[in-house]
């Protein structure tokens, strides 16, 4: 006996509906909701769970024993600072403000913040408490001996935590700088220690040094 089109109709959707609950589902289908496609990094680099000190992922994973110094949230944070140009940025953050002010007094701001995709390393504030007051207040009494110090500290590109294993770079204070290591353990000119690395602000990519680094004489 045929039956009428709408009874077939019926019967297949019921089928359908039953075969749903039960079963596994047909070869190439998922009813697993979709994973995400972000790859984890690998274990022990910058920003890899278990990694010590590693804060984020990818291009922007901050590494080192000094990030848990940074904010965790407000402008003087990672992403914080990722919005302003350099020395804004360094002026938000606790862990930099010695350097902020030291670079207002050399007279620095614009050119630092306008400056573009440049290398910071960024001495943090115990850098500055390593010195004798009266070393710290002849430095700052000086502008000119003072901007050549902080600008021997940029470096006119960016440069990747990668590049640090073996590098030598051109200051814009015109001599070079030098760094090694591997994994998180880096050293600029030999014995500075890099305390948190790979922070990136609006014009620079920013790396925490233990201590100020001083230009050749010359």
């Amino acid at each position: 006996m045929r039956l009428p089109p709408v009874v077939v109709a019926l019967s297949v959707v019921a089928g359908a509906a039953g075969l749903s609950g039960c079963g596994d589902p047909s070869p190439g289908m998922s009813t697993a909701p979709a994973m995400s496609a972000t790859a984890e990094p690998a274990p022990g680099a910058p920003g890899a769970p278990g990694a010590a000190g590693a804060r984020g992922t990818g291009r922007d994973a901050h590494f080192g024993p000094g990030c848990g110094a940074v904010p965790a949230s407000g402008p003087g944070s990672f992403e914080g600072m990722a919005s302003d140009p350099v020395v804004t940025a360094a002026s938000h953050n606790p862990v930099l403000s010695r350097l902020a002010d030291a670079v207002r007094k050399a007279n620095l701001v614009d050119t630092l913040n306008n400056a573009q995709n440049i290398t910071l390393f960024a001495p943090a504030n115990s850098a500055f408490e390593q010195l004798p007051a009266a070393t710290i207040d002849r430095m700052t009494a000086d502008p000119a001996t003072l901007a050549r110090t902080l600008t021997y500290h940029a470096v006119n590109r960016r440069v990747a935590p990668s590049e640090l294993s073996a590098g030598n770079f051109a200051s814009l204070e015109g001599a070079t700088v030098s760094t090694s290591g591997s994994g998180q353990d880096f050293k600029i000119n030999g014995n500075t220690g890099v305390v948190c690395g790979n922070i990136q602000t609006a014009n620079a990519t920013v790396y925490i040094i233990d201590a100020i680094l001083k230009p050749p004489a010359g």
